[in-house]
């Protein structure tokens, strides 16, 4: 597939995905969803991506939806009359996933599901669902002069792209609450102190501020990174800690027989680890262990 409203790039095992059209400051579209979902996708079981950066072209990083697009400007059909047994029973009906499910809640999706690390290089202003897509990234990193506004009360509508699951798990439940309910633009210092960002950066320093981590990361076992990322979030939700040590016990089993000796080895011998588990064909039977 090639893309219109993105960039694609892979240099030394880390993907740059990079949202293009700096001329709308990188104002989301029904595309640039789908290729978003498309990129992710094809990164999570490409064994040359080990960790994926994502910024935007320009001064900004996603200045939210697109709305000056005709009709109904979230690409949705008006025709229709869904229900919540139609997103039980239907999701996947092509009714259904073009003419009602979010596609901001497609990618957050997308991005839940994917094997490799995310880290999020914003870059400039991050309105709308360009604030929500990072809740799904690992790892947020912030220019100084960036602004990140959850907006959608402003203008009549509601949070999306999974940020009601997303952001109160980032921040406490009353700033997320402070934050969609005023819909004002935060600065950089605001969301480094309330534990959204990782970190604040020049605009110079950003880019090899996110570069440096994603290549300490690509260091890492593909297969062991995976599951953390997956066994962080998922267990993370679970209402008790035992479910959490059932599938960190599997995780721990089968990677101490695999990409475990290695290290473990590697260790012992004062060097660095030689890794050659590929997420893509090596991951162990349990999983994935939530289907």
């Amino acid at each position: 597939m090639s893309f219109n409203s993105i960039l694609y790039q892979v240099e030394e095992n880390i993907l740059t995905i990079t949202l293009n059209r700096p001329d709308r400051m990188n104002a989301f579209t029904v595309e640039m969803a789908y290729e978003l979902i498309e990129a992710v996708n094809r990164a999570s079981e490409d064994d040359e991506v080990r960790a994926i950066v994502v910024t935007g072209a320009g001064k900004a990083f996603c200045a939210g939806m697109d709305l000056g697009s005709d009709g109904n400007v979230f690409g949705l059909n008006e025709d229709l009359q869904p229900t919540l047994n139609d997103m039980k029973t239907r999701l996947d009906d092509a009714e259904i996933a073009s003419g009602v499910r979010d596609t901001g809640g497609q990618l957050t999706l997308a991005l839940y599901e994917c094997k490799k690390p995310v880290i999020a290089a914003i870059n400039g202003a991050a309105v709308g669902i360009g604030a929500t897509m990072t809740c799904a990234m690992d790892i947020r990193l912030l220019a100084e002069k960036a602004r990140v506004g959850f907006v959608f009360n402003k203008i009549g509508i509601t949070p999306e792209a999974c940020s009601s699951w997303f952001l109160p798990r980032i921040v406490n439940m009353g700033t997320a609450l402070e934050w969609v309910y005023s819909g004002e633009l935060i600065s950089a210092e605001e969301l480094k102190s309330r534990g959204f960002a990782n970190s604040v950066e020049s605009s110079e320093d950003l880019l090899p501020k996110a570069y440096q981590l994603a290549k300490r990361i690509a260091q890492h076992s593909q297969v062991a990174i995976a599951l953390t990322r997956q066994m962080m979030y998922r267990n993370a939700a679970q209402d008790h800690p035992l479910a959490a040590h059932q599938v960190d016990s599997l995780a721990i089993y089968y990677t101490s027989q695999s990409s475990g000796k290695e290290g473990v080895k590697a260790f012992l011998e004062k060097r660095i680890p030689e890794y050659q588990d590929k997420a893509s064909t090596d991951m162990p039977p349990f999983y994935p262990w939530w289907d």
